[in-house]
């Protein structure tokens, strides 16, 4: 299983800085009727005030609005002028560091330095951030980027801290990175991956919920159970997990439930922008090619043999090329077991 491209857990916030400055009761200005441009030009007029007046919680605030606008060297300069008494400041630096947001390249080592910051301050500020900060260290710490070299010891280390036994407020990518990490050949425990991606779906992880799918069906550190695979495949493909809507596709197809299964394959066949989607659900990138990639191909082998849809096999020819490119390991794997199914039914 390969977690290279798992990303970094967010800051938790409620709701935007445009929406909490301009909802606030001492902003006399009426937002209404405002577009979303209009109302962060405003937002950033109150902050810079409060800034010159001396209020210092504004400086995180306006480096936050830049980092939501995806302003990243902007927000920079604010969140360092703000890091000597925000801890919120310091983790957001660390992500704009390690990741290398903006016009800046990465700097593992800096963004690791923040995070372990964060993660060991006993200060009561720091501690709704700590989790989140022990899933970075974690996760640099499974890549090895910013800690000398990789280690799994490490990994598994910062990670069952940052998952806090299960606690909801702990680290609920943590939690699921868990299950990811003892799926893998090197550090394989099915009992454990099933219990954490277990303990993440029921904290809401959109991708643990896709993953107990996959384990319900194949029988993988739980007894196998069809029901439960297609529940978790169903709920978590509704809710936007495209790796569960390819495996809910291949079920329908199986199933020969070729209408339902060329609707939904025609849909995630659509989709093209992985990162942006990535980005929205929280997902693994390549973990969302891989539903892309399963939902081309099984519309490709609907348009070709007619099934639930209309025959057009160069439609066809375009969703199998597509499948390929999102993804040629799925695509090998459920051409391969195809060809196997028209073997068997010779």
């Amino acid at each position: 299983m390969d977690l290279s491209d798992l990303p970094g857990e967010p800051l938790p916030r409620h709701g935007s800085i445009s929406a909490s400055v301009s909802s606030a009761h001492d902003v006399a200005e009426d937002f209404h009727n405002l577009t979303d441009d209009e109302v962060n030009q405003k937002v950033e007029a109150i902050l810079l005030e409060r800034i010159r007046n001396g209020d210092k919680p504004s400086l995180f605030q306006l480096g936050q609005l830049y980092f939501e606008q995806g302003l990243y060297d902007k927000a920079y300069d604010y969140l360092e002028k703000a890091r000597d008494f925000d801890f919120q400041a310091i983790y957001q630096l660390g992500v704009i560091s390690y990741d290398g947001l903006g016009n800046r390249k990465p700097n593992y080592k800096q963004g690791v330095e923040y995070m372990m910051e964060v993660a060991m301050s006993k200060s009561s500020q720091a501690k709704h951030l700590a989790c989140i900060a022990q899933y970075n260290i974690g996760r640099a710490y499974y890549q090895g980027y910013g800690v000398g070299r990789q280690s799994d010891q490490q990994t598994e280390k910062w990670w069952l801290l940052a998952a806090d036994d299960g606690n909801p407020n702990g680290s609920i990518m943590a939690q699921t990175a868990l299950g990811m990490f003892y799926s893998r050949e090197e550090t394989l425990d099915l009992k454990k991956a099933f219990f954490w991606h277990s303990e993440a779906c029921g904290n809401g992880s959109l991708e643990s919920q896709g993953c107990l799918g996959v384990m319900y069906e194949l029988g993988l550190g739980v007894k196998k159970n069809e029901t439960a695979a297609f529940e978790c495949h169903k709920e978590a493909a509704e809710r936007g997990n495209v790796y569960a809507m390819g495996h809910l596709v291949k079920c329908y197809y199986m199933k020969k439930l070729y209408t339902k299964a060329g609707d939904l394959a025609s849909r995630v066949a659509i989709l093209e922008d992985v990162n942006e989607i990535s980005s929205e659900t929280n997902c693994i990138p390549s973990y969302v090619a891989k539903g892309i990639s399963m939902g081309c191909f099984f519309y490709a082998r609907a348009l070709q043999l007619g099934h639930g849809v209309k025959v057009n096999k160069e439609d066809a020819q375009k969703y199998y090329s597509k499948a390929c490119n999102m993804d040629p390991d799925m695509c090998a794997h459920l051409q391969n077991r195809s060809t196997l199914e028209r073997l068997l039914h010779i």
